[in-house]
């Protein structure tokens, strides 16, 4: 079996994988991401018990239990970028002996939710409403860098998509779907749609400051896209590499996230901070049971 070299998988010298700092022992089969740092702590003030703290850069790890269950919340900072760093070092967590830098015969399979904060695309999604992503759609070019194929059913969503939008300039859309077995318990309270992932907050999510967007009629477009009984529900920046590496990777991943913003109505938030504790509070009642 090939070894991986220390230039490839860099661990340091407290046996942890380089950037996220953790050690195989301390990472639970259940993970959590978020986008905050911040986000870490309040989601951890409500374990019975925590047994890892670590933080190396933007990436703020708490393990611990609720009950009997193990979990790990990780943050992941913003972007598909960083998700290619996340998911590949907790999958090399799981799935790479770290004495012998080979990969495991028998692999495992994470549950990784991603719990974060979005803008809605449809005028009948709420702010501080909860959204679960059935599919990511990346409009970003990460999992072109990986031997990525998307199934027929994806494959049609993404051509009827393409067809629509008559996206210009050379943006290469990709879709993956969310883990069925994880979305069957995100039913009640929550809306389910095609989360948007983009590689930026401003054009790209068809913001206009002072420079002009090369794709003017992007938000209307999503918003009024539709593939059988699939819709656009919201974007962000980080669903679609979750789901694309998930499924590479053989994880279970969810992306649930809590409006801030309706694009369509112009509306943002009025307490952010307590939306966001809704969700922690709700997701936490279900991902303890999983």
């Amino acid at each position: 079996m090939n070894t991986i070299a220390p230039s490839e998988l860099i661990i340091n010298e407290r046996g942890a994988v380089y950037h996220v700092d953790l050690r195989p022992d301390e990472l639970a089969d259940t993970v959590i991401t978020v986008g905050d740092p911040d986000r870490v702590e309040k989601i951890s003030k409500h374990f019975d018990s925590i047994e890892v703290k670590r933080q190396h850069r933007e990436f703020v790890t708490h393990t611990g239990y609720i009950g009997k269950k193990r979990l790990t919340v990780i943050s992941t900072g913003i972007g598909p970028d960083n998700i290619d760093i996340v998911m590949n070092e907790l999958d090399a967590l799981k799935n790479i002996d770290f004495t012998t830098r080979t990969i495991k015969p028998n692999l495992q399979s994470l549950k990784i939710i991603r719990l974060g904060t979005s803008g809605a695309l449809q005028a009948d999604i709420p702010v501080d409403s909860f959204v679960v992503g059935t599919h990511g759609l990346g409009l970003d070019n990460l999992l072109h860098y990986y031997p990525y194929q998307a199934n027929e059913a994806e494959q049609q969503i993404l051509k009827n998509f393409i067809a629509h939008t008559q996206l210009s300039g050379n943006i290469q859309p990709y879709i993956a779907t969310g883990s069925i077995s994880i979305l069957k318990h995100f039913v009640e309270g929550f809306h389910h749609g095609i989360t948007v992932t983009c590689p930026g907050f401003y054009g790209p999510q068809g913001r206009v400051l002072r420079l002009g967007l090369a794709n003017p009629g992007l938000v209307d477009n999503f918003s009024s896209f539709s593939s059988g009984e699939h819709r656009i529900s919201n974007f962000e920046m980080e669903t679609s590499a979750i789901y694309g590496l998930g499924k590479l990777l053989g994880h279970q991943c969810l992306s649930v996230n809590v409006i801030v913003a309706n694009r369509i109505r112009k509306e943002f938030s009025k307490d952010g901070a307590l939306a966001v504790e809704n969700l922690i509070k709700k997701a936490l009642s279900i991902i303890s049971t999983l």
